[in-house]
């Protein structure tokens, strides 16, 4: 069986970056500093989103399914890893393993976002980039190419008026869905250091990802209806084998397992 590998990430504003672009003094605080790109965001598009080469990335959460019974889901790096090292270890896994990449909305974020801020580290990303020899017909950058699997994309036929959000979806699903936080509470758990926080609510998404990915392959018949109990089953073992952890506590009582 292929390497299969669901992701999510978790950005902050780069504080840094933003004082580097628009001539901002260095002592000024980090805080002060994203309320300035806040302010400077909602009068200039409405909303205080941040552009996506000023996403800082404190999280990259995985769901790896590979071998005949392995379903494992982590994040990678420690809570103190710096950006670089926590991209360097992702692009990594790619090099290593080749896998199948799955996101929801990866294309329109996540991978754009792993993109700018590993040109500004410097990561070596090779497998990840290659478009030719057998790479040719089926990269991780072609949109229509399946190596990576952008499940909301694909799923809105490649129309953006179309798109729907993963939680909307895992729970019409039956799946649990987001579990306590979304992407604008992230921000400031980090200002509280909460990043362990984070990083579980980070793993959450990616397994939600998965979950959908499952039902998406018993949708287009790559799954029969035998094999796809025998895939949720394995995640549910994967929870009950980590139920130590109030995240997946949590997510075995809103799944109702």
């Amino acid at each position: 069986m292929r390497t299969l590998l669901s992701f999510d990430i978790e950005t902050v504003p780069d504080a840094h970056g933003i004082r580097v672009l628009y001539g901002l003094p260095e002592n000024l605080s980090d805080a002060e500093t994203v309320v300035f790109m806040q302010q400077k965001r909602r009068a200039d598009t409405g909303g205080d989103f941040m552009p996506l080469h000023l996403q800082k990335v404190v999280a990259i959460s995985c769901c790896m399914r590979k071998g005949a019974s392995n379903v494992k889901v982590a994040t990678l790096g420690s809570p103190n890893d710096t950006e670089d090292i926590i991209l360097t270890k992702f692009f990594d896994i790619i090099e290593q393993t080749t896998p199948q990449l799955i996101s929801w909305n990866g294309g329109g974020f996540d991978l754009p976002v792993l993109h700018y801020r590993g040109l500004i580290h410097g990561i070596t990303a090779a497998k990840y980039w290659a478009m030719d020899g057998d790479f040719k017909w089926n990269n991780y950058i072609s949109r229509y190419h399946f190596r990576h699997c952008d499940l909301m994309d694909l799923l809105a036929l490649y129309q953006p008026k179309n798109n729907v959000p993963l939680d909307d979806m895992a729970k019409l699903c039956g799946f649990p869905g987001k579990l306590g936080m979304d992407g604008s509470k992230v921000w400031q758990a980090y200002t509280e250091g909460k990043i362990d926080e984070i990083r579980d609510y980070c793993e959450t998404d990616a397994l939600n990802t998965y979950l959908m990915y499952l039902r998406f392959e018993l949708m287009r018949g790559a799954l029969d209806g035998d094999e796809y109990a025998n895939e949720i089953n394995l995640v549910e073992q994967f929870l009950r084998d980590h139920n130590a952890k109030q995240h997946w506590r949590e997510f075995l009582t809103a799944w109702g397992k």
